[in-house]
């Protein structure tokens, strides 16, 4: 896949000037068109009309309430394709470095007449620096399309406003083909696709997608609901709010991607500085990993490194083992959101070593432990069977996590798409919050990294904004929970087919495509002989200064994620015999579109 080649197109500036006290008239709001207006792609033109000229003025912008900033006068601009291929663009807000006015105090709204309503949303919303208003768009040729922008001073300004100026660039960016987009989430029927309007879990409209962007760290979601409400929520309109008690299971989409983990100094591979760490990376705090969305007739086979000073080359990428299901390339995979919790989470254990019970994913509710491997995997893979209560097809495999598929969503996570690239989180704060409560309850924070004081309990819930939201893998509500603290979580990881107390029967004779198999607890030939790449093994050992134990004979199956009183992390490994009970360790779902 060629490198992805960005062409500003358009620049408009927006520039807001507080110069009075509350209470008076503020400053005007202008807008100024910079740049050229058109561009010739390789095989078209994309030009953009603004149709009000090089300035807007709008009067009166004190402090005012939503309903009366969408009464201000808009700003409008067109979007067309003149030329004979598809184009390929999106929409970004650029700040200016030299602002002194927060974006705390701004909203926004921005519409285009296909469709898509960003909502009312605070500028703050998306971090700052340079990020996406909206994701990649794809125009026909000869097609147009109209957006429409309001933006106006939050009416909870105050007077430390005053005196202060803020100003941003609306970047229209096109390019020449669609190129490190990544792939659009296959829904099964039984699915619903949401996002979060700051208080509820919405419907989102799947048709488009508008409902996740992950350059902002906007992961997809979805859900599915129970059986006496399915046909009405998969009936309603986009916006509908979806009830949390009629939520079953909940997941998250990690698209299928390449990455490769940069060395500053030719022998330690901690990631790259980039643009989102404030100091030079070390085992202790990891810098970035760099990934590259690709489409499922890629495969790339590479080194998985490279030094930073030289660049990356076409040798340096590696596709994640965890989009390979047996024989399948995979277009990527939902990961349940939350460790797994079961349909009597009041349960001893959140449910115990038991079938009976069936698999829940949601939040503040007891995870399921307790439950030795061969049951956690009976129950996962029982999600998909006739008449199941989710609604989930039969060609969707449902299956417990494996080390590979936790691999995938570490690495994505130490991204600039996951919470490493967060501007809202810097230094030892990007690593992911730890879930601390004792008593095991889904999607807690403790509002800061691995720690093993005793301080234990659920200080933050999963949608308190930054202190409830950093234990996700995104740092905002949109990434998985649980992968640091909570229960230690069983992953499919075992050693050389040996069963141990699993209850498995002897030798392991499940499909090889449900398991990653060790042959060795010697990481430099573990895999077929080889170092374990992908997995969140070799290369990421002591990342977060989280500790590591490769499995083996006496302890075969792998464990990831630490447990609430230790200090680890997602990047810990634990190697164990589970015994019948399990140990008190939780699992983790993913679900596969074939």
């Amino acid at each position: 896949m060629n490198k992805k080649k960005y062409i500003i197109i358009s620049v408009i500036v927006i520039s807001i000037s507080i110069i009075a006290l509350l209470g008076t008239t503020y400053a005007l709001l202008t807008m100024t068109i910079e740049g050229d207006k058109k561009i010739t792609l390789t095989a078209g033109i994309l030009s953009v009309d603004f149709k009000e000229g090089d300035n807007i003025n709008l009067d009166n912008i004190a402090p005012m309430t939503d309903k009366q900033g969408l009464k201000t006068t808009p700003y409008t601009f067109t979007i067309t394709n003149t030329g004979n291929i598809n184009a390929y663009y999106h929409v970004s807000l650029e700040e200016d470095s030299n602002n002194t006015l927060s974006n705390n105090y701004l909203k926004m709204r921005l519409t285009n007449d296909k469709g898509y309503d960003s909502g009312i949303v605070k500028v703050n919303n998306y971090g700052t620096g340079t990020f996406d208003v909206m994701n990649e768009q794809i125009l026909e040729p000869s097609d147009n399309t109209t957006y429409t922008l309001w933006m106006w001073l939050d009416e909870d300004a105050d007077n430390s406003a005053q005196g202060k100026l803020y100003q941003s660039k609306i970047v229209v960016t096109s390019y020449d083909r669609k190129q490190n987009s990544p792939n659009a989430p296959e829904l099964d029927d039984g699915m619903i696709a949401v996002t979060y309007n700051g208080s509820n879990w919405v419907k989102a409209d799947e048709s488009t997608n508008y409902w996740y962007n992950y350059n902002n760290g906007q992961w997809a979601n979805a859900v599915t609901v129970s059986s006496s409400t399915r046909d009405n929520y998969l009936s309603a309109s986009t916006g509908t709010v979806i009830n949390m008690n009629d939520i079953e299971t909940m997941w998250v989409w990690i698209p299928r991607y390449s990455y490769t983990i940069g060395s500053v100094d030719g022998t330690n591979y901690y990631g790259k500085q980039g643009e989102y760490l404030d100091s030079t990376p070390t085992q202790v705090l990891p810098g970035e990993i760099d990934i590259k969305f690709v489409d499922v007739d890629t495969k790339d086979r590479g080194t998985a490194k490279y030094i930073v000073s030289n660049g990356i080359s076409n040798n340096s990428w590696y596709t994640p083992d965890a989009f390979t299901f047996g024989s399948v390339e995979l277009s990527g995979i939902w990961v349940g959101k939350f460790e797994t919790s079961s349909s009597n989470p009041s349960a001893d254990s959140g449910g115990g070593n038991t079938t009976d019970l069936d698999a829940m994913i949601k939040p503040n509710v007891t995870s399921w432990r307790n439950i030795n491997v061969s049951n956690a995997f009976t129950v996962s893979q029982k999600m998909n069977d006739d008449g199941n209560r989710y609604g989930i097809e039969s060609t969707t495999d449902t299956h417990m996590m494996k080390n590979s598929e936790w691999g995938a969503v570490a690495y994505l996570s130490q991204s600039k798409y996951g919470k490493l690239g967060n501007t809202n989180y810097s230094g030892t704060n990007k690593e992911i919050y730890q879930n601390k409560s004792d008593q095991y309850i889904t999607g807690c924070s403790y509002g800061a990294p691995s720690s093993n004081n005793n301080d234990y309990g659920c200080q933050y819930q999963y949608n308190v904004n930054i202190n409830g939201t950093g234990a996700s893998t995104t740092g905002n509500i949109y990434g998985i929970y649980d992968m640091s603290g909570g229960a230690n979580d069983y992953v499919m990881g075992n050693y050389n087919d040996v069963v141990g107390d699993s209850s498995f029967s002897e030798p392991l004779s499940i499909e090889v495509k449900y398991y990653n198999k060790y042959t060795s607890d010697d990481l430099n030939v573990a895999c077929n002989g080889s170092a374990c790449i992908s997995q969140g093994l070799s290369e990421t050992t002591g990342w977060y200064n989280d500790a590591q134990t490769m499995v083996k004979d006496l302890n075969p199956w792998m464990a990831r994620g630490s447990e609430y009183n230790y200090d680890g992390g997602i990047f810990t490994v634990t190697a164990t015999n589970p015994g019948s009970a399990g140990r008190g360790h939780s699992f983790r779902l993913v679900a596969t579109i074939r």
